[in-house]
Parts: structure tokens; sequence; C-alpha cells
């Protein structure tokens, strides 16, 4: 890594100061634990004139949550997230996945904004500037090629890896946004339009690694929220090389209703296979009746079908919609026997 640029720092104490400071300030980057956009400066992939310190804005890192509801402001730390007794008692998914994330020094920094809007990654781009120039440049960075998929016609393959994404999709949370047009809020599931269709142009709601948000210029997410559902047992669990600090092979989450015994409701989240956290779609289809094998085939199929990892990391893109699946299977067997 080389030293950081040159750049300037402020630091809002509300957030219509620092939305005013982004607004003043073209090419300003949000900056909360740095964990991922220092990494990112160090490696030249950004370069911001300025930074603005999202830490002292207090209505941005508090933790509401009970039996009922859950809001959490986008600056609340990954270690208060994994911790707070409400989130792990009533929301067990959520507090398991800030918990699966990196290493206790990362957790300590990282927060809750950071990991939702993290950077795609692929093995092309997480890289120091000197292997990028010698390898030539990927698509997302100066290049124009994808090196992951060569015949891609311009659209970006890097992955999306954030844990909290797919727990927060299971419960079905929405996200609080503002900008210079105001605050508005959408499904979580809409902030996310990395889909990397080679058939479909990038646009504004079908985007690929490279453009994997659907935040306007200026937006900052400011905070998610869920409702609790009565009676939902959900949980998250991943793979990954190296336990300490590396982003997931695949991560799962998965969220379900049992009566009886009969599976009532399912749901179930991805990450690190696609551009963007993946909520399996068709799951419906698979509840109303008993957890059989009729039911495990169908569930693969789904899997199979949109979980479409492509060589981003050091493992195969098969082995990874693998594990995807067999973790997934793992997780809804025990949530539904438990």
């Amino acid at each position: 890594m080389d030293a950081l640029p040159d750049f300037r720092m402020l630091n809002p104490a509300t957030l219509d100061e620092a939305l005013a400071a982004r607004a003043a300030n073209p090419g300003s980057i949000p900056l909360g634990g740095g964990t991922d956009l220092v990494v990112n400066i160090r490696r030249g992939i950004v370069a911001p004139p300025v930074l603005i310190d999202m830490n002292q804005v207090a209505e941005l890192s508090t933790i509401k949550a009970d039996v009922n509801t859950l809001e959490i402001g986008a600056s609340v730390r990954l270690t208060a997230l994994a911790e707070h007794p409400a989130i792990i008692k009533h929301y067990p998914v959520l507090a398991q996945a800030a918990g699966h994330i990196a290493g206790p020094t990362q957790r300590n920094m990282g927060t809750v904004g950071g990991n939702l809007c993290l950077d795609t990654r692929c093995i092309f781009y997480n890289q120091s500037e000197w292997w990028r120039t010698a390898n030539n440049h990927c698509l997302k960075t100066t290049g124009t090629v994808c090196h992951v998929a060569p015949k891609s016609r311009g659209v970006c393959f890097a992955t999306f890896s954030g844990d909290l994404a797919p727990a927060l999709l299971a419960l079905g949370a929405d996200v609080d946004i503002a900008g210079p047009a105001g605050k508005r809020s959408i499904p979580l599931n809409k902030l996310y339009i990395g889909f990397a269709r080679q058939d479909v142009p990038v646009s504004e709601t079908q985007g690929d690694g490279k453009f994997y948000l659907s935040l306007r210029p200026g937006e900052i997410v400011t905070a998610v929220r869920a409702k609790n559902t009565p009676g939902l047992r959900s949980a998250y669990d991943k793979i990954r090389i190296r336990k300490s600090i590396e982003y997931p092979v695949a991560g799962v989450a998965v969220a379900l209703k049992r009566e009886g015994d009969r599976l009532a409701e399912l749901r179930v989240a991805f990450t690190g296979t696609n551009p963007r956290p993946v909520l399996l779609d068709g799951t419906a289809a698979l509840t109303g009746g008993g957890l059989d094998e009729c039911v495990y085939k169908k569930f693969d199929a789904l899997v199979r079908d949109q979980i479409m990892p492509m060589k981003t990391t050091f493992t195969p893109g098969h082995y990874r919609r693998r594990v995807a699946g067999v973790l997934a299977r793992r997780l809804l067997t025990r949530l539904f026997e438990d």
C-alpha cells in the first residue's frame, strides 16, 4: 500500500451539516470506520479530495430494538450491533451476521452504513496500484475490460460481500436515505442494482459490479429499519478462506416460520456470490407443507438458477454456488427442527 494522498477532513455535528458539506464539496465521500474506504484510498482505487467524518452525527449512532421493531443508525459500530441484548434475542440473524464480519478490530471500527454500502470486489480490483497497473486495469477502475468475464461487453462482475445485507433482507428491512432532494425510504432490496446480466444494459435500476447501488448523487444511508415477525426463526452463517479477516466465499441468512409440521414462511438471502446480495425469489412456493426431499430439490433449483458466482475470488464459481446451497440447506434444516 502507498501513503495516503492529500485530502481535507470535515467534521459535521448534524445530518443537515453533513448533507450541506457533501453538496458543497463535489467528489467528497462520507467516512465511517474507514475499514473499507481507507484501504481503497491507500490502494489508489479512489482519491477523494474531501472526507466527511460521520462519527460525530449523534442521530446516526442510535439503536432502537425491541420485540416489535428495529431501527439502527448508519454510524452504529458492528461490535455494538453484535452484542446488543435485544438484537441477539429478537433478531439473532442480524447479531450473528455482525459478529461474523472480519475480526474484532474491524468490527470495533466498522459501521452499519459502511457494511451495507460495501464496495464490490474481485481478484483484479482488490489489489495494489502497482499490481493493477502491471496486469492492466479492470473495468471497475480505469480499464475497458472485465478480466473476470472478458467477453461481457462492458459489464462488471465484481462481487458484493457485505454480511449485514442478507440478514436484513431476511428480516424484510427498509433503508432510510437522505440527500439534496430530501429524505426517502425504500425496501433494502431496492438499494442494490448489481445484476451483471450481459443482455441488459446498465441503467439506474439494472446495474452491475461497478454500479451496484441505487443511491443518487449526494445521498447517504442514514438508518435501516425492520419489523419483527412473531414466531420467526433466523440465523446466519458463512464460509471464508481465512476465518479472522476474509470476505465470504458465500454467506447465507435464513428466516422461517414453522406452524406444527408445516413450513409456513421462508426467506433466504445470500452474499459473496453475485454483484448484489440476493434475496431468493420463489421461496413462497416451498411453504405450506413439511420439509421433505421434494422441497429440498426445489430449493436447490432456486439456488442454482439465482446464485451466479463468477471467478471473482481465488475459489471457483461453481464451488461457491455449491457452498451457498449447502450452507442454506443446513440452516434451513436446523431452524425448522429447533
